[in-house]
């Protein structure tokens, strides 16, 4: 049963939705779609290769079809649907065509650094069958995108109200923000790396520009992206209350909240950056210097 455990959690998310009044459709089609996908891009190639960074391209692609199922399917108010659908297209297109890149130049042949890191954990789980952990973790990312990472964009979808509350204005600037700061992380790195690629420098630490303050800002900005999300649905989530049962709606809320919570879980201790550190430490001859001085995924200013 240990094997499982991944997958309890967004069970639950998928029972909310299925039992919602409002969602029940929407997951159906998420659900079957999202199976569908995993199965053919993730499940199998993993089983093929043994190696699981196929999620890589399983999960961004998902989001895109959440995006898409929320405008076709959305029941709200067209601008509201549209803007949050093209929101999770537009992630999933940004992460998953860079994904397609990837495994097109062959970095798929090799397994990236934070899924062997997954390998430590599941020997200090006792998990002896690789082949099981991986599928289950695998699945587990499917089961995500159909329940706790659809709550947003289907809870917004839904509000038929053509007036925008303060707090959905609210997440889209900050959403915007936050997304700007991501893209500005990656090209200071990338930038970095080309800078002392022609140095002929390797292994150097990147602490130039938002690294200063922080070792993962482009983690930290994705979260942020999330949050931007809850927030924005929370006029839409008290405009259910009169739609679905009770106990349903408050789950729904506390649902948009553990979006948040599985994201900075996910960013900073499962495939984001303590994964990265692990290696990192051992890669890098001053990156212990360097988390000495600088936060890890809040932005700070440095010690």
């Amino acid at each position: 049963m240990k094997y499982l455990n991944p997958l309890y959690i967004f069970i639950i998310g998928c029972l909310i939705l299925l039992f919602s009044q409002s969602f029940h459709q929407l997951f159906a089609i998420n659900g079957i779609i999202q199976l569908l996908l995993f199965a053919l891009v993730v499940c199998w190639p993993i089983w093929k290769t043994g190696r699981l960074s196929y999620v890589d391209i399983g999960w961004p692609w998902g989001l895109f079809c959440i995006g898409l199922i929320t405008c076709l399917f959305g029941g709200g108010y067209v601008w509201r649907v549209g803007v949050v659908g093209c929101i999770y297209m537009f992630i999933g297109l940004r992460m998953g065509i860079g994904a397609l890149q990837l495994w097109w130049k062959g970095y798929m042949k090799k397994e990236f650094p934070r899924y062997q890191y997954q390998r430590r954990r599941w020997e200090r789980a006792g998990k002896t069958n690789i082949t099981l952990a991986m599928q289950v973790d695998a699945l587990a990312q499917g089961i995500a995108n159909a329940s706790f990472l659809a709550f947003p964009a289907f809870i917004i979808g839904s509000n038929p109200s053509p007036h925008f509350s303060g707090f959905e204005i609210i997440g889209l600037i900050l959403w915007m923000l936050a997304f700007l700061m991501e893209t500005i992380a990656d090209a200071q790195k990338l930038k970095f790396l080309r800078k002392m690629s022609a140095l002929g420098k390797k292994n150097k630490v990147c602490d130039v520009g938002l690294w200063q303050y922080s070792r993962h800002p482009n983690y930290f900005a994705e979260w942020m992206v999330w949050n931007a999300l809850v927030i924005a649905a929370i006029p839409s989530w008290m405009a259910l209350y009169s739609e679905e049962h009770l106990v349903i709606w408050i789950l729904l809320g506390l649902g948009l909240l553990f979006v948040s919570r599985i994201m900075y879980l996910s960013l900073v201790y499962l495939t984001g950056a303590v994964p990265s550190e692990y290696y990192s430490l051992r890669k890098r001859p001053d990156y212990e210097a360097y988390t000495k001085r600088v936060n890890m995924f809040f932005p700070g200013r440095p010690k």
